[in-house]
């Protein structure tokens, strides 16, 4: 009898033991009470009813990221393509999480693919390529809306990829490479622009010295030739002085020496030899030099005698 009661305590401090619940952090138990919803626990101790109570659910409070596999989307211009998603999301209320929908992971799947054909669907293939900000934020306010009834709040979506259809893969591929060989041509068009540029410029720069170095050249020759017919006439200048100052000094000897009337005679016939000299064919002879010449001829006679 005694280990019968014993097996008895022994069974009921096992039951006890197995209903004391020990929640840790970032988690929340759902407790059901004879099939209906209890209680939601939080981190720590808690003691359920043997038989009447029992956990649900185990939610998971920290935030989660689930890839989804590429989804095939229609473009505004008719163009399939392939867009895989990830979305980043956290439960914030257990009972709404284990009691709002059967499939929470597969349902925002499949709103993250509807919400995703809708958005592509208002924008053109060059838009979606380009437009990856706009659309991770429209999805997101999307499926934050959408999954707040279930106990989820949607904190990120993010494209992974965008794979568009080997055709237009191709034609977009020739399309980049004729866009890189346009860029190539018109940097070495403006290379060469450049380059004429710069060539005539040195040539103008070059022209323009030559021009300024042939000016001063003249500039310099006429300086040195005035300076050459200014020393030439200074020259002819001071010969003329010397030449009047010569003739004015032969005055004034003269006019001190007080000459007679035959001496100023003598003179003149010397001027008239010099004069004589010269290559003229008519020579006029004043009177008072033949009489002169006369009076010198009878000297010369009664010396002779």
């Amino acid at each position: 009898m005694f280990f019968v009661f014993c097996i008895f305590v022994i069974i009921i401090l096992i039951i006890l033991v197995s209903n004391i619940k020990i929640v840790p952090q970032a988690q929340a138990y759902v407790l059901e009470r004879l099939g209906g919803y209890q209680a939601t626990w939080s981190v720590g101790l808690h003691v359920k009813i043997p038989f009447i109570d029992r956990i649900a659910k185990k939610v998971p409070l920290k935030e989660q990221v689930v890839d989804f596999p590429p989804q095939p989307v229609i473009t505004k211009d008719n163009a399939t393509i392939q867009i895989d998603t990830v979305v980043f999301f956290q439960i914030t209320d257990a009972k709404l999480f284990t009691y709002g929908v059967e499939n929470p992971i597969m349902a925002i799947e499949n709103l993250t693919a509807t919400t995703l054909r809708n958005i592509i669907g208002d924008l053109e293939l060059d838009e979606t390529l380009t437009s990856r900000e706009t659309i991770n934020t429209k999805m997101r306010a999307s499926l934050d809306v959408a999954t707040d009834p279930w106990g989820i709040k949607v904190n990120r979506v993010e494209l992974k990829n965008i794979i568009p259809p080997a055709t237009i893969k191709e034609a977009m591929e020739k399309q980049m490479k004729a866009d890189r060989e346009r860029r190539e041509a018109i940097l070495r068009a403006e290379g060469e622009k450049k380059s004429s540029i710069l060539v005539a410029e040195g040539n103008k720069q070059s022209a323009i010295l030559e021009a300024e170095a042939e000016k001063q050249a003249a500039i310099l020759r006429a300086e040195a030739k005035k300076e050459a017919m200014i020393r030439e006439a200074e020259g002819e200048a001071e010969a003329i002085l010397k030449v009047q100052q010569a003739n004015a000094d032969g005055l004034r000897f003269l006019k001190e020496a007080a000459p007679d009337a035959a001496v100023l005679q003598l003179k003149s016939l010397e001027a008239f030899e010099r004069a004589a000299d010269g290559q003229a064919t008519k020579i006029i002879i004043p009177s008072e030099i033949q009489g002169l010449a006369g009076l010198a001829k009878s000297v010369v006679e009664v010396a002779e005698k």
